[in-house]
């Protein structure tokens, strides 16, 4: 039994992986008067919380939305000020969150980034492998759009090759052909700041996923609000396209 974990949660009810679209930092930021990098700033805070957080109650794994292929479009000192955001967290908190038993995975297409965080982010991974406390997966310069069509491309190229029929292309083939590869589907999504769409966001992952959606923006989202989602979670029924049997009388 897990000591940390609120008295209204049920532990044998937690979902195993928990994903997150972490909307509303511009806005925070706007709502304080402050510039828009603050509101990131104090949005990685957040998450950093978030993640002590699901591994001090028992879930294995926490996914965040981190940027999007189509944040390339945000104004250019807003995506580099992320860009650098991105290499200073991961050298000042790698050491602690190896210590924590956190192991750390980035899903994306990562070619595209500068090649400094490409080098801290292999660094990352290489030296939490073997840890097992949480998977932390951060989605970087992902879009599920794209990993549909890498995943399609790369099963047609081994058909061109003979390695394979079309008619052996299956679910399972496919999903050992995303960027999530050996990730299980994420059980439940929050999103904040009142925004209510997946944001090409795990798409394939998500077909039987229970969202959560919530006003309240990513830089407040702190502990209550989270246990706010997972009682939302615990009183929902998980039938997977599947009815319970009805006896008749």
């Amino acid at each position: 039994m897990n000591s940390n974990l609120p008295i209204d949660l049920n532990s044998q009810n937690l979902p195993h992986h928990v994903a997150v679209i972490m909307d509303g930092n511009g806005r925070w930021a706007t709502q304080q008067k402050l510039p828009r990098i603050a509101g990131h700033r104090q949005g990685a805070r957040t998450l950093k919380e978030l993640l002590r957080c699901s591994k001090d109650w028992g879930i294995k794994i926490l996914t965040a939305y981190a940027f999007s292929t189509e944040n390339w479009r945000r104004p250019t000192e807003e995506v580099d000020f992320l860009m650098i955001l991105f290499e200073k967290m991961l050298r000042r908190e790698l050491e602690e969150m190896h210590r924590e038993g956190v192991r750390i995975n980035f899903v994306g297409d990562l070619s595209a980034l500068p090649k400094s965080l490409q080098n801290e982010m292999q660094r990352s991974m290489l030296e939490t492998s073997n840890n097992r406390d949480i998977q932390f997966n951060v989605a970087v310069n992902y879009g599920s759009r794209k990993e549909i069509v890498s995943a399609c491309r790369q099963l047609a190229e081994l058909v061109q090759k003979g390695e394979i029929k079309p008619e052996d292309i299956s679910e399972d083939l496919i999903e050992k052909n995303l960027y999530t590869v050996d990730i299980p589907a994420p059980d439940l999504l929050i999103r904040t700041s009142g925004e209510k769409r997946l944001s090409n966001f795990l798409l394939w992952q998500m077909a039987y996923t229970e969202m959560y959606f919530t006003d309240t923006l990513w830089p407040d989202f702190d502990q209550a609000a989270f246990q706010q989602a997972l009682i939302s979670y615990q009183n929902r029924e998980r039938r997977f396209g599947k009815v319970k049997a009805v006896l008749s009388a």
